[in-house]
């Protein structure tokens, strides 16, 4: 199960954690409460297709179809990692906290893969990329 979501954050350095919010009409917030885990593809800025079809509005793919990218499995946890992804964790379910019709997950990382590629932003419903201001 994938989805696309508009909130992903640091939660704390030590231990590592992270918190998406997802709707809670999705079905992957089922599969991640039943799994107790869940992975975060911080997609990279070429990767904005690969949104589209986990948001259920590619023109290419069908909604949520894995097929529309190459996939590499975690070492330790099986997860699934974006191959090209700027960045990916897989991380554990600690907590989570109904917020609105949103659930916050908030997990342990347990396995991150670095692809410093710069990460893909969404903002007033239009991809760009993350840019520096100048000093």
């Amino acid at each position: 199960m994938g989805v696309t979501v508009s909130a992903v954050s640091s939660v704390s350095a030590d231990p590592p954690m992270i918190l998406a919010c997802i709707n809670r009409k999705s079905p992957a917030v089922a599969a991640i409460c039943a799994n107790g885990s869940m992975t975060i593809n911080m997609l990279a800025a070429t990767q904005h297709d690969i949104s589209d079809v986990f948001s259920g509005r590619s023109q290419k793919f069908r909604p949520y179809d894995f097929a529309c990218a190459q996939w590499t499995r975690g070492r330790e946890h099986g997860s699934l990692f974006l191959n090209g992804a700027s960045t990916s964790f897989h991380a554990v379910v600690e907590t989570k906290v109904e917020a609105g019709t949103h659930m916050v997950i908030i997990g342990r990382v347990m396995e991150v893969n670095m692809g410093g590629h710069d990460v893909l932003v969404h903002c007033r419903r239009n991809y760009g990329q993350f840019s520096l201001i100048p000093a």
